[in-house]
């Protein structure tokens, strides 16, 4: 199997941290092999001030499988770092940024199986002139290089339940202006296409969630889940999708509720992430669904606060990494 391409993110953040501990934990977490995009004379930095002896080894992808029980391999983008641990500076941007488009490019060039995003610092890249909502829309748009516009997916995902908010980071206000049945329809099948050929699960089972409390009691709560919601499930119903709702949100996430789907489309931000960040805060992973290209990354942020501490849990960042080594092993056998 070709590795994973991992990227730097804020390296004023827990991501060079993870990223090493990650490795270290290589055996007995049976994380997969994987290559570091970043500048190594940071890392190796960063690696003394966490009191880690790390041997690094600068290598083109295709020797990162050879090298990595021996060495965390790393592959400079040309960005040099000079970031303290909690406190960006002028080249955090620059280098998180060539760091995700290092990686886009390998992916893309069939050097690397999957593309895994360390966390980033938003207000940092705004202020140097990022002009992206966030990883995922930025990410779309490298995709786009081929020609064909892409509609990126979220997907939070864990063992315990995979969740998708149709629209993401809008103010709720906004979030409910935008949202539309076109919107709830294209979403669903994009999220049942990756399920099948990523995930490997032949018929994936949807439940959709109402807008309204109660999914709107039948319009005594208000009408979008009669007018926006019911029309696309009827819709989806009609392709063949095994698709359940508007549902009453406050009844889906229980453990019972939880065994009849395999996913569950919510209708914005926090409707979907509270439950899945409830039930596996350290263990929810970040998925791009609908791309070309394979992308995981951990559900969580930069945690300036305990950035090159030692104190950072690396178990989101290794859960993405082995989610992205099964999907790009079921797209693979399929």
């Amino acid at each position: 199997m070709k590795p994973l391409a991992l990227t730097l993110g804020e390296p004023a953040g827990i991501g060079p941290d993870i990223a090493i501990a990650a490795w270290l934990r290589r055996n007995s977490d049976s994380v997969p092999p994987f290559y570091l995009l970043g500048d190594r004379a940071f890392i190796s930095a960063r690696a003394r001030l966490l009191g880690v002896d790390l041997p690094l080894a600068e290598v083109a992808g295709g020797d990162v499988c050879r090298i990595f029980t021996d060495a965390l391999p790393i592959t400079s983008t040309g960005y040099p770092t000079t970031a303290r641990p909690g406190h960006p500076d002028d080249n955090s941007a620059a280098a998180a940024i060539g760091s995700i488009r290092q990686a886009v490019s390998d992916v893309i060039a069939g050097h690397a199986a999957a593309i895994v995003t360390n966390p980033i610092a938003k207000s940092v890249l705004y202020r140097a002139g990022f002009a992206h909502p966030g990883h995922t829309e930025f990410l779309a748009e490298l995709a786009a290089g081929d020609g064909k516009p892409r509609q990126p997916v979220m997907l939070l995902w864990s063992s315990d339940l995979a969740v998708v908010p149709v629209t993401i980071h809008l103010p709720l206000r906004e979030a409910i202006a935008t949202l539309s049945s076109p919107m709830i329809v294209d979403t669903v099948r994009i999220v049942v296409a990756d399920l099948r050929s990523r995930f490997g699960i032949v018929r994936p089972r949807i439940a959709v969630s109402g807008l309204n409390p109660h999914a709107g009691e039948d319009g005594s709560l208000g009408t979008e889940d009669q007018t926006i919601v019911a029309p696309a499930v009827a819709i989806l119903r009609a392709d063949g999708i095994d698709v359940r709702g508007p549902l009453p949100a406050d009844t889906m996430f229980h453990e019972a509720a939880r065994r009849t789907y395999d996913c569950a489309i919510c209708m914005y931000h926090d409707q979907a992430l509270i439950p899945v960040k409830t039930l596996a805060f350290d263990r929810a992973v970040n998925v791009t669904l609908g791309l070309p290209f394979i992308r995981t990354s951990p559900d969580h942020g930069t945690a300036f606060d305990i950035a090159g501490t030692g104190r950072a849990d690396p178990s989101s960042l290794i859960a993405a990494l082995r989610l992205a080594a099964r999907m790009a092993d079921s797209t693979h056998s399929a």
